[in-house]
């Protein structure tokens, strides 16, 4: 079986709450869809920003502070105090956690893959160890990973004429992978010219925002202004590529952001309430958009962006970024806080 395809299976796997092993060292069963009636486990693991939320963070190792945390209790862990120790939206039914104990992890390579396999699985990075049911584990190793995430395997699926209302010439290319149901596209507005250098523009999906119109982001308002930007390059003999990117939340995944969503309503900022979840507040994969850029022959680009991170990951992965065009928009009352925060706490230029 090729590497690509067992991650696909691990990640079936998780979504339906069935055990992975992770490079033939770490049996795990996950916290928040494990299905195992009895199962219990002698030990947990669990990311190192949840470990800081539950005040782990101290018993870390001071040369990997971000590496996975593994916990023992005073008694084994059932899959209810695991979804206890898991979710934040369980804090406050359960205050009183504990004592738990950080131990050394003998593989830390194989703890730090299985939170990865969690981000992309769209559930929560926790798990039993070594639990006691939970039935035959899907095998996949680093290694694995390491390939499934290669862009590499990104090829253009189809394409076609797509006129939307911000411009009538354009075309949609769709991009997949075998073994990833994550589905990418570009929208090409205007004829593409060699000669002049495309506005471009990473939007990462957003079903709240893009087509529910939240007002809690600028997303919606951001791919709209996209758009009449590069019409209005198109029409002055130019053109545009809008890479729409299927990392909702950031790369963290639409349930993810809602539970993050329920967090800021409590008070915490969007950086603390992906923290307390356990997940990275940026998880996106840029080099999949540089793979685009290359399929749809784009060797350099005018890129708009408040986001510098986007800058230097399209610059590493070979794509030349001529030139930053701002992209800032008017906040609304819902969204001034998100927007301070990405500003004072992600780097975004605003």
């Amino acid at each position: 079986m090729r590497a690509t395809r067992r991650v696909a299976l691990a990640l079936d796997a998780l979504r339906h709450g069935w055990p992975i092993e992770v490079d033939g060292v770490l049996r795990l069963l996950p916290a928040e869809t494990g299905f195992a009636p009895g199962a219990t486990a002698p030990q947990m693991l669990i990311s190192a920003a949840r470990a800081a939320t539950l005040k782990l963070a101290n018993q870390r190792e001071a040369a990997v502070p971000e590496a996975p945390v593994l916990i023992r209790g005073a008694g084994p862990f059932d899959l209810a105090l695991a979804r206890a120790l898991a979710d934040p939206a369980l804090d406050l039914r359960y205050p009183l956690k504990g004592p738990f104990l950080a131990v050394q992890i003998d593989h830390p390579q194989a703890a730090a893959t299985a939170m990865e396999l969690a981000r992309a699985a769209g559930i929560l990075p926790a798990y039993l160890v070594d639990p006691s049911a939970g039935g035959e584990a899907q095998a996949l190793s680093s290694g694995d990973l390491t390939e499934w995430k290669d862009p590499r395997h990104l090829a253009i699926a189809s394409r076609a004429r797509l006129p939307v209302h911000a411009a009538e010439q354009a075309e949609i290319v769709a991009f997949r992978s075998a073994d990833d149901l994550r589905e990418h596209v570009a929208l090409v507005i205007g004829a593409q010219n060699g000669d002049r250098t495309p506005l471009v523009r990473l939007h990462s999906e957003c079903l709240t925002g893009d087509v529910l119109g939240s007002l809690k982001c600028d997303c919606g308002p951001q791919l709209d202004a996209a758009l009449s930007a590069m019409a209005d390059e198109a029409a002055a003999g130019g053109w545009g590529v809008l890479l729409y990117l299927r990392q909702e939340g950031r790369g963290i995944g639409l349930i993810n952001k809602l539970r993050a969503y329920q967090l800021q309503d409590q008070g915490f900022d969007t950086v603390d309430a992906n923290q307390r979840l356990g997940l990275p507040n940026e998880a996106r994969d840029f080099p999949v958009a540089a793979r685009m850029l290359g399929l749809l022959g784009v060797g350099q680009v005018r890129l708009m962006t408040n986001n510098p991170v986007k800058v230097e990951a399209l610059t590493a992965a070979g794509v030349t970024v001529t030139e930053r065009v701002p992209h800032q928009l008017p906040p609304n009352p819902h969204n001034a806080r998100y927007l301070d925060t990405k500003r004072d706490r992600s780097g975004h230029i605003l």
